[in-house]
């Protein structure tokens, strides 16, 4: 974790009353612990930094994440109010997400030839993962964070005001759409900057162990849904898919699961199923009632849930 970054500053995931590091070492997941491991996430900021206090780090932590959610809920009422659903891919480097995200682009002009698609591709440097994106023709705005391990919600806001000023003459209030956020690759620091987006959806590899979720619980705590991507490499790799969905609904009980090949084309149909619902008027009522945001039931009602 960076001091930049924030990704300590709430509480950490917990699996059945336990913390993710004693549930790490839980017997049943053939986990061990040793008593002279040394944890540095053990006090209220849940991070070491050197030369700073605990309380310190967690009020600069504090001051960071604030600023950044007030941009994120500006973000969340703006694209509920023009009918964008934005999801945030989170992954490590190498899992494939510009991959099933090009497959996902060509399904969708299948399945809902009307759908508009925008992304905004998250890396440190270079342009290459937007490029493949805007080969399939969807619009795409590369955001580089330079020496930043993550993407934030004010990077977001201008990226989506570039996208939108190339997409759109005008602002269409019953156009559906869907915008995908391609994170940086990183585990840790994305997991709790809220981008306004509607939902995190986690995409794990088979090829990087089965693991992942107890051993990064942040992330799969804050995604709603999981990807278990490349399943056409499970009968070449070491990756128990029962074992990491027990371990990813233990730290949070709630996720959702699909597993898939971007490549094969295996499982994608669920995937998009999963899409087209979060596209629905219901699915994006719902979010806006989860978050707090102003949002519309009918003409001239819109209003807040506290």
């Amino acid at each position: 974790m960076c001091v930049v970054c924030g990704c300590s500053a709430e509480p950490a995931a917990t699996v059945s009353g336990a913390t993710p590091l004693e549930a790490a070492s839980a017997p049943d997941l053939g986990c061990s612990g040793s008593g002279s491991d040394l944890h540095f996430g053990n006090g209220a900021a849940r991070v070491s930094v050197p030369g700073m206090s605990q309380s310190r780090t967690v009020q600069l932590e504090a001051d960071i994440l604030g600023q950044n959610n007030r941009v994120a809920r500006r973000n969340r009422a703006h694209f509920l109010a023009h009918g964008v659903t934005a999801l945030n891919l989170v992954s490590s480097p190498g899992s494939g997400k510009t991959t099933l995200l090009c497959a996902t682009i060509e399904a969708l002009r299948r399945r809902a030839p009307g759908l508009p698609l925008t992304v905004i591709e998250g890396d440190q440097q270079t342009t290459l993962d937007a490029d493949r994106i805007r080969a399939t023709g969807a619009p795409a705005i590369q955001v580089n964070t330079g020496r930043g391990c993550h993407l934030d919600a004010p990077m977001v806001a201008e990226a989506f005001h570039q996208l939108h000023q190339h997409t759109h003459h005008g602002h269409d209030h019953d156009a559906h759409s869907l915008l995908f956020i391609e994170n940086v690759g990183n585990l840790v620091c994305p997991a709790l900057w809220d981008l306004g987006e509607a939902a995190k959806v986690a995409i794990l590899s088979v090829t990087e162990g089965d693991d992942k979720p107890l051993k990064y619980p942040d992330m799969f705590a804050a995604a709603r849904l999981m990807v278990i991507n490349k399943t056409d490499l499970l009968p070449h790799v070491n990756f128990d898919v029962a074992r990491c969905i027990a371990m990813a609904r233990r730290v949070n009980p709630g996720i959702e699961v699909i597993e898939l090949s971007a490549t094969s084309g295996d499982g994608l149909d669920a995937w998009l199923d999963w899409l087209l619902a979060q596209t629905s008027e219901d699915t994006q009522h719902q979010a806006a009632h989860a978050q707090g945001q102003p949002h519309v039931h009918g003409p001239g009602c819109e209003h807040t849930h506290g």
